[in-house]
């Protein structure tokens, strides 16, 4: 009878490579003896076969290594971070007319400095959008991150002008025609609304320059005001504007499983 245990001697174990628990403490997953139980309880995959056996050796250069369903980052020079960016700063790492942009940022991260000329944002907001951008400098991610065949939604918070009426929603998930196409809401929710103003949140997963200003501006809503709270799973929470921080180690998971890696 098979089994998805793997054993000596098969893919996925070197003998000159690091034992799969310390390689996980490494990782920030869990102790070595709570990486064990992991491992024992046939939860951590390398290569795509799950390993149950103690005593099997990786190269963490190489391995694919999963926990849970989850992609856990193993090399030491790959970064993620997430960026609030502020209304003023411009999607660039830098700018040849002298304007702020997301590269000054980073200018006084000296723990950065090494990573610095390798890392590029994913995908852009536009100079008076605010709210996440993310960093980095894991080339396969960001592509694919980017990319539209992998349908990575996006959430955004909107102050518009108006009163919603009560088919917006309906009329946004339908698609409205703009000048290079169709273009769609996943969700649509009506967050507040007073007099002469109201916020709504849009969750889209295309990418189009302006698309969001551009849907509400069509259906007789223009934006006052534009925040991307969330890619994916990673949301922007209470950051501060123009403040950086590394992803953690499930954030980053569910970024590579958003996108198939």
């Amino acid at each position: 009878m098979e089994s998805d245990e793997m054993t000596a001697g098969s893919t996925g174990h070197d003998p000159d490579g690091v034992r799969l628990q310390k390689v996980l403490a490494r990782a920030g997953v869990a102790s070595r003896r709570a990486a064990e139980d992991l491992i024992a309880q046939g939860r951590v995959q390398v290569d795509g076969e799950t390993v149950r056996e103690m005593g099997r050796r990786i190269d963490p250069d190489t391995a694919v290594l999963h926990v849970d369903g989850a992609r856990v980052t193993l090399r030491d020079d790959q970064v993620y971070l997430a960026l609030n960016k502020p209304v003023g700063l411009h999607s660039t790492m830098s700018d040849d007319l002298g304007r702020p942009c997301v590269g000054d940022l980073l200018a006084d991260r000296v723990e950065l400095m090494n990573a610095a000329q390798r890392l590029f944002h994913v995908g852009r907001l536009d100079v008076e959008t605010e709210g996440l951008l993310l960093l980095t400098n894991d080339g396969e991610l960001g592509h694919r991150l980017m990319h539209p065949s992998y349908e990575v939604p996006k959430t955004y918070l909107a102050e518009v002008e108006g009163k919603i009426a009560r088919d917006l929603g309906r009329r946004l998930r339908d698609g409205v025609e703009l000048d290079d196409g169709v273009a769609r809401v996943d969700t649509f929710k009506l967050v507040d609304m007073v007099p002469g103003r109201s916020t709504v949140q849009l969750v889209l997963h295309e990418g189009r320059k302006h698309i969001v200003r551009r849907m509400l501006a069509e259906v007789g809503h223009p934006v006052q005001r534009l925040v991307r709270t969330a890619v994916g799973e990673v949301r922007l929470g209470n950051q501060k504007p123009g403040k950086l921080r590394p992803l953690d180690r499930v954030e980053v998971g569910s970024l590579y499983k958003a996108v198939g890696l």
